[in-house]
């Protein structure tokens, strides 16, 4: 524990926990309403917002929060219009904000080392004034799901019947993208962008086999989220490694650990 004494580690404990409660909220929703691809689109995407901030001269997680819920809104109107051809789309938009964010970041002059760590995260460098503006974001998520819990819980279950039963399903739909985003902002500088796919979509994939309602899920994988990253920040600490690459492979961990569990349990099942 001596580790955090440290105001750094202190800060990146606190990085870590917010996007863990941030991820195991809007991360349920992306598993149980089968959107990883296109939270992964507006992940990447959002790389575009980086390389404006920069060319621009503004904070980086602000050109992020803009870029990335202009992507998910995108996304949200393409894919409820044309959901067949959706996939396509979001795939441009992946490529187009990462090549968009490369470009400026090149014509940027400077030393540009920061621009990396967008990419692969760097939770050690997290300063007070990020932290705030994760715990503002933190809260407008919870705030959002806490208000239309059973909205989302009808959406999440058959959206096709939530709707005939009156629940805004396409906006619903469109919040959820936002979320997204503005989930990304809060994890961006934890894991990196490359990696937050698995950051929304380990844990809630192991708690959906041991949950029994959607508020259960959302709450085991924050816990799990919360072990990922305390257990990989500490890793990363110990052994001089990267730190959102450590928490991911400590996911990653669990989660082969979680899979093989679950077969050795049906094969003593069916042996019995």
């Amino acid at each position: 524990m001596d580790i955090f004494h440290y105001e750094f580690m202190q800060n990146a404990l606190m990085a870590g926990l917010l996007a863990s409660i941030a991820c195991g909220i809007i991360g349920t929703l992306v598993v149980v309403n089968r959107i990883v691809f296109i939270s992964g689109g507006i992940a990447h995407a959002a790389y575009g917002g980086v390389g404006l901030a920069f060319f621009l001269g503004f904070a980086p997680l602000l050109g992020v929060v803009g870029f990335s819920v202009a992507i998910a809104i995108i996304i949200a109107l393409v894919s409820l219009g044309n959901k067949q051809r959706a996939d396509t789309i979001i795939g441009v938009l992946w490529a187009v904000g990462m090549a968009l964010g490369i470009m400026l970041a090149d014509l940027t002059p400077g030393y540009k080392v920061d621009l990396m760590t967008y990419l692969f995260g760097s939770i050690l460098a997290v300063p007070r004034e990020d932290l705030l503006l994760m715990l503002f974001l933190n809260v407008a998520i919870l705030g959002t799901v806490v208000l239309f819990y059973k909205d989302f819980l009808a959406m999440s279950y058959d959206e096709e019947f939530a709707g005939l039963m009156g629940v805004p399903t396409r906006a619903l739909y469109i919040a959820l993208l936002i979320m997204i985003a503005l989930c990304v902002v809060i994890i961006i500088r934890v894991v990196g962008m490359i990696l937050i796919i698995a950051f929304f979509t380990i844990a809630p994939y192991m708690a959906e086999g041991q949950s029994r309602s959607l508020y259960s899920m959302m709450l085991l994988s924050i816990l799990y989220n919360c072990v990922f990253a305390l257990a990989g920040l500490w890793l990363s600490f110990r052994f001089n490694l990267t730190s959102g690459a450590t928490i991911i492979l400590v996911g990653a961990a669990f989660f082969f650990l979680s899979l093989f569990l679950r077969k050795f349990a049906k094969m003593l099942k069916v042996g019995s």
